[in-house]
């Protein structure tokens, strides 16, 4: 295999929304660069990067593909990540091990909601940046309205370094406005053509040219006098000033044509190896930062083989052949398979197995790896996603993921009883590969519950579930883990006396029960005094206030916010023991409760949520009608950002209701605020609902056959 040094490394990030063409793009890149016979095609389902039965069944990428080829002595590693809002934490994981990224636009999609999101996260990583602008082989896509339009919404400068030629009404070219050549191919052509700029190009290549040169010459004021003094940028100047350009984010490349014609391709390609920084190059000015594991003291790697050997694992992928594969960006230093390194997230030794580099479903083993290599590294045991290996005498940790936090969940039950297990088992295993799912029990609604980005991220778990470990599950709404409380002051008197000849059971105690403020949850109190109850007695007083809290009178939901002080009672020397007096304080929490004007409580979610500014009016008024109050509305790069309380029961299916009312540019995330008191009216609904909820598994539960 070609040894490559460092500096001819570059690692891309592919990224769009869905239906923009990135894994048509990938697949032209590879095809450009020699490593495919044939261009494959996403309708017929032949290309590369969409191996997984998922990604064929939908015709869609439903994860991050890693493709490496040679091309010109560079070393490409592209990711090819899914567009899908609901897959969004794929291009989330992708940015943290690349060192360049290609955005994928089309006049039809536009910036939709997970572009602007992760355009947000590029510019937060400070990530050197170039668009492809795709789908010019249609018809009635303005070339110079798009630049115009991208200049705004990215608040960066567009400069075309393409445009876009037509022959007899199709496109089979572009002109390079840096290389000053017309670049043909095609399909069905490995090899471009070069030709010299026809009579009637030259005023589309002078005025594009002039755009890009006098945008390049104001980003420095070497350039602007070298411009200024001589009308023109040399070759070697204009290319280290566009590489600034992107560094710095003032300039923004576009490359325009068809990744499914094969047009404007190379020009591409050729920029991606001329353009983009090296890892070496990169972390010169944005080293790796991290902590020394042992004493949390900041530390930091750049990206040469001198430094000692730190790599990150960025994406995990369970091989039905291979087993467990870690997807790892080798950040610093150099490693060769079968050696033992340190896990310094996890704080274990982690022997290394085989080293591969990818291309789609197909592996090559290879020896070692160095300071910007991205590799797959086969059966870590203890390594997962986020993860940093280090060198265990100069370790680092590198900080984690920072995932986008579900925000649709289902209660599962497996449709066999016997594939409890293997639910539980697969779900874990598929958020090995796929952190931004979640799988818990509820211990109070006694339901699995499987959370997700969205309806298409559940959907596809559970088709994964299916093929890769045989079991299905049936979905339900989740039950809503309610609250009771209390709004007055109460007394009671429990007592507890049982005589079966011999010793009996003797327990006696007055409680008083108080509301708490909101969030306080328990308070116990002894003001017992002249020993009318033991003093050895009273934690089994708490004790059996504590069990009678798990259920309300209400709705059988826990109770919190009250505070409850044992005060008086009377015990028998013989016949009092700790069972009968947590008998009694149960019974003297659950009278008093009773009569303390018991309420019910729901969750209230805060959620923040994105939206085009046409669609804010929609969007507020169905948040009044689910019971939300409005905390916040600020606008934030040409999108509103919207804050709101919004009870936990109406969210349910949100996701749904948002890509509704925002023709899918609308996102959102919550996390829990607070509980807080369900309005009376709604109060009777809730509690026939749960009573017909439980006669119902009661009912199942008697007509089951016994095992």
């Amino acid at each position: 295999m070609e040894t490559i040094c460092v500096e001819s490394v570059r690692n891309v990030a592919i990224i769009s929304s869905a239906g923009a063409g990135k894994t048509s793009l990938c697949e032209a890149l590879l095809y450009t660069g020699g490593a495919l016979p044939v261009l494959g095609s996403v309708s017929q389902g032949t290309t590369v990067s969409d191996f997984e039965p998922e990604a064929l069944r939908h015709r869609t990428s439903t994860s991050t593909s890693l493709l490496q080829f040679s091309w010109n002595h560079t070393q490409f590693t592209l990711l090819d990540t899914p567009g899908a809002l609901a897959l969004l934490g794929e291009s989330m994981t992708a940015l943290r091990a690349i060192d360049a990224v290609v955005l994928v636009m089309t006049q039809q999609i536009g910036v939709r909601t997970e572009l602007a999101r992760l355009w947000a996260r590029i510019k937060e990583l400070e990530v050197p940046c170039m668009v492809f602008l795709n789908g010019l082989d249609k018809d009635g896509v303005a070339y110079e309205n798009l630049l115009e339009q991208y200049r705004q919404q990215f608040s960066c400068l567009p400069i075309p370094m393409t445009v876009p030629v037509r022959s007899a009404g199709t496109l089979d070219s572009v002109i390079d406005v840096r290389l000053k050549q017309l670049v043909r191919s095609g399909p069905s052509s490995v090899k471009a053509e070069f030709l010299p700029i026809a009579a009637h190009l030259e005023e589309s290549l002078s005025r594009a040219r002039t755009q890009t040169l006098e945008a390049v010459a104001e980003s420095g004021e070497t350039l602007l006098e070298t411009y200024l003094a001589e009308g023109d940028l040399s070759e070697d100047a204009l290319r280290e000033g566009l590489r600034r350009g992107m560094v710095t984010r003032q300039l923004l490349p576009v490359y325009a044509g068809s990744a499914t014609q094969n047009v404007g391709v190379w020009s591409l390609l050729d920029a991606m190896a001329k353009l983009f920084p090296s890892p070496s190059e990169r972390d010169v000015t944005h080293p790796w930062y991290g902590i020394q594991p042992e004493t949390s003291d900041g530390c930091e790697r750049k990206g040469t083989v001198e430094e000692p050997f730190s790599a990150y694992v960025f994406k995990t992928i369970i091989d039905p052949f291979v087993g467990r594969l870690s997807y790892c960006r080798v950040v610093s230093g150099s490693i060769h398979a079968d050696s033992t390194v340190l896990n310094a997230s996890k704080h274990v030794r982690e022997k290394l197995g085989h080293f591969y580099r990818v291309l789609g479903k197909r592996h090559v083993a290879v020896d070692s790896a160095k300071a910007g290599d991205i590799v797959a590294m086969a059966k870590l045991k203890d390594t997962h996603t986020g993860d940093t290996l280090a060198h265990e005498g100069n370790p680092i940790c590198y900080p984690g993921l920072g995932l986008p936090k579900p925000i649709l969940s289902y209660a599962i039950e497996a449709k066999s009883k016997a594939d409890v297990d293997k639910v539980s088992l697969g779900l874990h295993k598929l958020i090995e590969e796929d952190p931004t799912l979640e799988f818990s029990r509820n211990e109070e609604t006694k339901e699995m519950v499987l959370s997700g980005m969205g309806q298409f991220h559940i959907d596809l778990a559970l088709e994964k579930l299916h093929r890769k470990f045989g079991v299905d599950v049936i979905l339900h709404t989740p039950k809503i883990p309610y609250r009771e409380t209390i709004k007055t002051l109460s007394q009671a008197q429990g007592k507890y006396k049982k005589q079966t000849g011999g010793h009996g059971q003797y327990g006696d105690c007055w409680l008083e029960v108080v509301p708490l403020a909101r969030g306080q949850g328990f308070a116990f109190e002894n003001r017992v005094v002249g020993g009318a109850i033991p003093r050895n007695f009273i934690p089994a007083v708490e004790k059996g206030v504590h069990e009678a809290m798990h259920e309300g009178p209400l709705s059988g939901c826990p109770v919190v916010d009250v505070q409850v002080a044992v005060y008086d009672g009377s015990y028998h020397v013989v016949d009092s023991s700790e069972i009968s007096f947590k008998i009694a304080g149960s019974m003297a929490f659950r009278k008093a409760i009773e009569s303390a004007h018991p309420v019910l409580l729901e969750p209230i979610m805060t959620i923040e949520i994105g939206t085009p500014t046409e669609t804010v009016g929609a969007v507020m008024g169905d948040l009044n009608a689910r019971r939300g109050r409005i905390l916040s509305v600020n606008a934030q790069d040409h999108v509103e950002q919207i804050t709101a309380l919004v009870p936990l029961a109406e969210l349910l299916r949100y996701a749904t209701a948002l890509h509704a009312m925002t023709a899918g540019r609308g996102s959102y995330a919550m996390e829990f605020a607070q509980y807080d008191e369900v309005p009376r009216d709604l109060v009777g609904k809730i509690l026939e609902k749960r009573k017909a909820e439980g006669q119902a598994v009661a009912s199942m539960q008697h007509t089951s056959p016994r095992s």
